[in-house]
């Protein structure tokens, strides 16, 4: 189910409109009625004339709410910006667009609202405002259309630009399901309930699930998409989710309910970073927030070049590889950057070289295995269960795997090379042991000892003989003169006999 999601400056029409487009009124408090403005996230939902069943996620427009406006437009696939036609382009139509454009938003359509208002000459000339201000951005070329939802002047051109749109939506087909929570409360007879808009998919009743951070154990009890029950729910849908296992007061806005063992957490990853085209340098000094889903967080952030920064988090959030992500400075009170997560849980001792960047950076959008390839590239070795959850499910095409472990085609070669000369040291130093013990080899390496057993066993100059490792073909050998008193001990033996066995300080 295509999700479209509202954008623009305060008191521009953009409740007015979705219901005008829905029949619903999106704003859910009495004092965002009572004020005349939305502060909170809103929901509402129609069925357009080729029979597809959209939602619209109603965002607020006054700056003061921007961060509730960061929590509902991740997910949507079809941006509906609206501008007044009496009032043109304002601070919040500014920071909106820059929000679409950092998260990459293509499809979108403008419409100019309260036309009821204007005469045409200033429709035509706020007309020609937008398309210079949509210029270079990812809204670029959308089409401006004039409305009144007071009168429904040019609803049904809205709803037709809107049907076009959604129809080239392509649904996420991956059984990793996400749910983002944006709100969460309790219904007497029910318990828990949390709602967010589902990407990927599917839920099922039944299912059971996790909450993250903190791997809180829960089931589906039931689910519900647009006020009625359902027992599975697709990707796209706005849904609300009846949960078991979990008080109301455990879940925020910011948590995430998905599958056991599928995401993993983290406190400190490296992005891709793009300045808002208002911002003119971004700085380690900052006081910056991360909007990332449905949460915020404060958030430390390091230049690492001039394309990545690194972000480092108090609390721990699930992220995969390519989720988008909004960079908030405090101070400013303004969005200033977003970006894209290039490795979610990056090795304190690598370096972001310019080849790792273009490795990694050319995998965003190269499919999962693709991404774990790379991150295992990167990487070095790695757990199959974390590179699963770092590309979204991914499991490498190359490299050497042994039980949940890989180690890449590199580092698989490296390996190899220092094991051998980790071997052939030993035996200089030891030349009378039979070799190093396989446990003390793979402490010295960092890998298991099944891992260890493994590799070695691919490498024609070592072998395996019970519990050591040695050089291929080596035995213990002796020189002339401790073969030789070894074979003086031996005569001292035999003449002693039984009878008179000498004392070791003897021998």
């Amino acid at each position: 189910m295509p999700i479209v999601g509202t954008a623009g400056h305060v008191d521009h029409g953009k409740s007015t409109l979705v219901r005008a487009l829905t029949g619903r009124d999106p704003d859910r408090w009495d004092e965002e009625k009572r004020r005349g403005l939305t502060i909170d996230l809103g929901f509402a939902w129609t069925t357009l004339p080729s029979g597809t069943e959209v939602g619209f996620v109603d965002v607020p427009g006054h700056e003061k709410f921007i961060k509730n406006m960061l929590a509902g437009v991740d997910g949507i696939d079809v941006a509906l910006f609206v501008v007044a036609a009496d009032e043109g382009w304002m601070p919040q139509s500014e920071e909106h667009l820059a929000v679409l454009d950092l998260l990459e938003v293509e499809r979108g359509v403008v419409a100019l609202t309260k036309t009821d208002r204007v005469d045409r000459d200033l429709i035509e000339l706020a007309t020609l405002e937008i398309e210079e201000h949509l210029e270079g951005t990812s809204m670029a070329g959308a089409v401006i259309l004039p409305v009144s939802a007071q009168i429904g002047d040019g609803i049904d051109s809205l709803v037709i630009a809107l049907d076009r749109l959604v129809s080239a939506v392509e649904t996420p087909r991956t059984d990793r399901p996400r749910l983002w929570v944006d709100r969460s409360f309790s219904i007497s007879g029910a318990g828990t309930i949390v709602t967010g808009t589902l990407l990927d998919g599917p839920l099922s009743v039944g299912d059971e699930m996790v909450i993250a951070p903190g791997d809180i154990k829960v089931r589906i009890r039931g689910l519900q998409s647009h006020e009625q029950d359902r027992t599975v729910v697709a990707a796209g849908s706005r849904v609300a989710v009846n949960v078991t296992g979990v008080e109301r007061e455990a879940i925020g806005r910011g948590d995430m309910l998905a599958r056991p063992n599928q995401w993993a957490t983290t406190s400190r990853f490296v992005a891709t970073i793009r300045r808002a085209r208002y911002v003119d340098e971004l700085t380690d000094r900052g006081a910056y927030h991360l909007h990332l889903g449905s949460g915020s967080w404060p958030v430390r952030v390091r230049m690492t070049g001039d394309r990545l920064v690194r972000i480092d988090l108090d609390t721990p959030v699930p992220t995969a590889m390519g989720d988008r992500f909004i960079l908030r400075d405090s101070g400013r009170r303004l969005v200033v950057a977003g970006g894209r997560v290039v490795d979610p849980a990056p090795p304190r001792q690598k370096r972001f070289t310019a080849d790792a960047t273009e490795l990694l950076v050319g995998a965003l959008d190269a499919g999962a295995d693709a991404q774990a390839d790379a991150l295992l590239t990167f990487r070095g070795s790695e757990t199959a269960e974390l590179l699963a959850a770092h590309s979204g499910g991914g499991a490498p095409t190359t490299g050497f795997r042994h039980g949940g472990t890989w180690l890449s085609e590199s580092q698989r070669a490296q390996t190899a090379v220092r094991i051998k000369s980790v071997v052939e040291d030993y035996h200089d130093r030891h030349p009378l042991r039979p070799g190093i013990g396989i446990a003390e080899l793979a402490e010295g390496l960092g890998l298991p000892a099944g891992v260890t057993t493994a590799l070695v066993e691919t490498i024609e100059a070592v072998e395996v003989s019970g519990a050591f490792v040695s050089a291929a073909g080596f035995a213990v050998r002796f020189s002339p003169q401790q073969q030789s008193m070894i074979e003086a001990t031996k005569q001292q033996l035999r003449e002693a006999g039984t009878a008179a066995v000498p004392r070791v300080s003897d021998l």
